[in-house]
């Protein structure tokens, strides 16, 4: 089974100006599950994990709808107030649809490089653990220590960090995103998606410029503990669809020591779908 472990949908009607702006203009329209079905038929994908792209848990709602009326999202990862007084209550309303597999603060859009190794993220964080949600990390490079805070006080909460934490590709910069991204994945509870690279990887993304960075992820966290996603739409910006998954297979190929088939159908499906409860 093949999945697709990052994908978005989006109504711009309902994002009061928010992000995607105008000038994005691949991705500055409505994307739904007409658009994508198609892509996921060419490419033999089975089913998605389908992300938040608002602080919204309307948004949320929202999503779990589009999710049961698709008829390949196969789960939701949503949003909370981690800080909320009411977090905790709210966590639980939600992880009553079975659809919801996870949450995940949007860190790299919140002030402050500190905000998730708050103690007062800790109900809300133990509440996802008790619900058997994961915790998808937006991050940046600069929040992979106060990440490694949060990561080591929940021990018991699953934790995905989305898109690698966007490592500097174009600017060819490995450190110290590279030893950071190592030290958490120490941690046997930290999970990493490959997916969002190419739109790191500046105008012209090639092969070699992307394996030092799969390479990296590929030894931290070995074949068990990554997953592909596509990041589709925001992926439009740099890419297609068939032509990342294409990639994806041949970066599996050219890292050391190189993926087999098990491997790969770990990478590609498994994986998520033990992580995610599919």
């Amino acid at each position: 089974m093949r999945i697709d472990a990052h994908q978005h949908f989006w109504r711009l009607a309902e994002r009061a100006g928010a992000w995607p702006p105008p000038e994005l203009a691949a991705i500055h329209r409505d994307f739904g599950p007409q658009d994508l079905a198609p892509l996921l038929r060419a490419s033999s994908i089975d089913g998605t994990v389908l992300v938040q792209s608002l602080p919204s848990v309307a948004e949320t709602r929202a999503l779990l709808a589009q999710a049961r009326e698709s008829g390949f999202v196969r789960g939701v990862v949503g949003w909370v107030d981690m800080k909320a007084a009411d977090a905790a209550d709210t966590i639980g309303e939600l992880a009553r649809d079975p659809l919801l597999k996870g949450l995940r603060p949007m860190l790299q859009d919140l002030p402050g490089d500190d905000w998730i190794a708050d103690p007062a993220t800790a109900p809300a964080a133990e509440a996802m653990a008790r619900h058997g949600l994961v915790f998808d990390a937006l991050v940046l490079p600069r929040h992979l220590r106060a990440l490694q805070v949060f990561a080591a006080r929940h021990p018991g909460l699953v934790i995905v960090v989305d898109h690698a934490a966007k490592p500097l590709i174009a600017r060819g910069e490995v450190q110290p995103w590279r030893d950071d991204l190592a030290r958490l994945a120490e941690m046997p509870q930290v999970h990493c998606k490959v997916s969002g690279l190419l739109t790191e990887a500046g105008d012209d993304p090639r092969l070699e410029q992307l394996l030092p960075y799969v390479q990296a992820l590929w030894t931290s966290f070995g074949p068990s503990r990554l997953l592909w996603g596509s990041d589709w739409p925001v992926l439009r910006l740099a890419g297609d669809y068939a032509g990342w998954l294409a990639t994806t297979l041949e970066l599996l190929a050219a890292v050391q020591p190189p993926a087999g088939e098990p491997e790969r159908a770990a990478v590609l499906g498994a994986n998520a779908a033990t992580l995610y409860r599919l």
